[in-house]
C-alpha cells in the first residue's frame, strides 16, 4: 500500500475512522532527519498491507501537528481505534519501528 498525504480534511476518514492500526510520520521538507527516515516508512507501507501510512507535512498542516503536541521531528504515532498508542521522536530503524505497530 502506497504511503498517505494527511491533512486536515482527511484526517478522520483516513485515521480515526481507520478499522487497520495507522502509523503517521509527522515531517517537513527542510528536516535532514526526516528525509533519512522516508524512504524507511515508504518501504513498511509497501511491505504491510496490515496497517496504514500516512505523512503529515507540519508546514502544511499545523493544526494537526498542534493537536499532537509534536514539537520535534520526525516523530511517528501510531493510532489504533482513533487513540494513540505508541509514539516516538527521531529517526528509528525500521524493526523498532515495526515492533511500535505490532
Amino acid at each position: 500500500m502506497s504511503v498517505l498525504t494527511i491533512t486536515n480534511t482527511n484526517f478522520e476518514s483516513e485515521v480515526l475512522s481507520s478499522e487497520q492500526p495507522v502509523l503517521i510520520d509527522f515531517w517537513a521538507s527542510w528536516c535532514g532527519p526526516c528525509r533519512m527516515l522516508s524512504p524507511v516508512i515508504d518501504k513498511i507501507a509497501d511491505e504491510s498491507s496490515d496497517i496504514k501510512v500516512g505523512k503529515v507535512n507540519v508546514d502544511e498542516q499545523p493544526e494537526l501537528a498542534r493537536q499532537f503536541g509534536v514539537m520535534s521531528i520526525p516523530m511517528l504515532v501510531v493510532m489504533k481505534n482513533g487513540k494513540i498508542m505508541q509514539q516516538s521522536v527521531g529517526v528509528q530503524p525500521k524493526e523498532a519501528i515495526l515492533s511500535m505497530i505490532r
